[in-house]
């Protein structure tokens, strides 16, 4: 007997149960019990009912170990049943891996990672679950990975520890055992609430596999939508007002990343494309010299036509820390404008005059890796740039605490100068729907010119109080 079986088994006499109508319909319920968990199938004839009845009783006699999950003894579990989930989860990364972009082989890693504990069957000779995670993320739902013949031996044996100790897939047809693993998408490794945007998109993820579960033929329907398993928080996709720098701050910040040593001045134009055109980081670190439409000075127009996001070069194809793809949310070759303010143009013509392109052309580069301009060089400038330009208390909130504020920032310049939000959507690769809900403190305006709108009404109307 293992973890998840059990020799503890009653099994009761047939229910028939009479359906109310016209035509008298009877059905049949055969129940039993496998420790203090309770289970139950309902079938249209008495013969069916009493057929699987004694199938159960025989396997009992026989002294066969049941299932704790599904009540099921061990010779009645069909093949398919006995897929293991980590073998499961393997596969379901396997199929998605050749049309999915790195940022999402990772993501794929990191969600079924923070699952699989739940699919856990024993605890016994588990390693530490540091390494297990590690192990999981890096090199078991990695594809190209899993295979490489030098694999840290204490990765290789937590990986054969994972392999014999999870659940099988059909596992999940139970409430008990779907429910905790959902559970964890809602928690960090401290314990305290994942981002409502993290659960979102691992809960659709898990969603994807158990729908491959199905077309497996591992489950008979996707469990997920029955449970109507809730998140602990709802996703709020609004930005915070907190985040948003002015134009005053945000020329101190560009001005304290020119300041840097080294590669400072490099950064300032990278930094000022994520604010004059409302650019993704990876969309500003994909820009090239060809996609420059700009006068000697004035407005410009630049026309981004791919992304390249950092994912690591252990999901990339390339081998390189960057991926190269289409815009998000657009088809391959669309091509989306973005206005290049005269601030913008100046500052890019200065780094291309002080620095020139990399061999293919683009703008941002870094000083190893192939030119590859690196994440953590990014976020290292700019943390060093709001400990110059902000005061310290500022610096202790939320002001502009990534680089892709910036882009909040100017989005909401935009729609703050009275830009058509039509236009703004476009810019900024947004739909409109989108663009309502993330920017609504914008475009709902701000609460001192709301409140002069109303006097001036009030000024206007007639006082018939008098």
């Amino acid at each position: 007997m293992t973890d998840d079986t059990s020799y503890d088994v009653q099994i009761f006499a047939l229910d028939p149960y009479v359906h109310k109508g016209k035509k008298k319909v009877v059905t049949y319920w055969v129940g039993w019990r496998v420790v203090k968990k309770r289970f139950k199938l309902k079938y249209a004839t008495k013969a069916l009912a009493e057929g699987f009845r004694s199938d159960l009783i025989a396997a009992a006699r026989k002294g066969e170990a049941f299932r704790l999950f599904d009540g099921l003894p061990v010779s009645m579990a069909r093949k398919s049943d006995e897929m293991s989930w980590y073998d499961f989860a393997c596969a379901f990364v396997d199929m998605k891996w050749p049309h999915v972009a790195a940022t999402t082989r990772r993501t794929h890693a990191e969600a079924l990672t923070r699952a699989t504990p739940a699919m856990f069957s024993s605890t016994k000779g588990k390693p530490d679950d540091a390494l297990i995670r590690s192990a999981l993320t890096r090199w078991g739902f990695n594809t190209t990975r899993r295979g490489e013949a030098d694999i840290p031996e204490e990765v290789r044996r937590a990986l054969k520890w994972v392999a014999g100790n999870t659940l099988p897939v059909s596992a999940l047809r139970d409430a008990q055992v779907l429910r905790p693993l959902l559970d964890r998408l809602a928690v960090k490794l401290d314990g305290t609430a994942a981002a409502p945007s993290v659960v979102s998109r691992q809960r659709k993820i898990l969603g994807t596999a158990m729908e491959y579960a199905v077309e497996r033929k591992l489950l008979d329907s996707n469990p997920i939508p029955a449970l109507k398993w809730i998140a602990p928080r709802k996703t709020v996709q609004a930005i915070d007002q907190r985040r948003v720098a002015n134009p005053a701050q945000v020329l101190d910040l560009l001005g304290a990343v020119r300041a840097q040593r080294r590669s400072g001045p490099r950064m300032v134009a990278f930094f000022a494309c994520l604010y004059y055109a409302g650019m993704r980081p990876e969309e500003a670190a994909g820009l090239s010299k060809h996609q420059l439409a700009l006068p000697k000075e004035g407005w410009g127009e630049i026309h981004l036509e791919v992304a390249r996001p950092h994912a690591g070069k252990e999901w990339t194809d390339s081998g390189k820390n960057r991926d190269e793809r289409q815009l998000k949310q657009r088809d391959a070759g669309t091509i989306r404008p973005v206005p290049s303010p005269p601030e913008l143009t100046a500052l890019l013509h200065r780094h291309m005059l002080a620095y020139g392109t990399a061999s293919d052309g683009r703008l941002f580069r870094g000083e190893r890796n192939d030119e590859e301009l690196p994440k953590g060089t990014i976020l290292r400038y700019w943390r060093k740039a709001r400990e110059k330009a902000l005061s310290v208390e500022l610096a202790r909130t939320s002001l502009a605490a990534v680089p892709y504020d910036l882009r909040h920032a100017g989005v909401s310049l935009w729609l703050s100068s009275g830009v058509p939000p039509k236009q703004v959507a476009e810019w900024a690769g947004h739909s409109l729907e989108v663009l309502f809900r993330i920017y609504a403190h914008v475009l709902s305006g701000s609460s001192d010119a709301i409140r002069a709108m109303v006097e001036a009404g009030l000024k206007g109307a007639p006082n018939n109080a008098e």
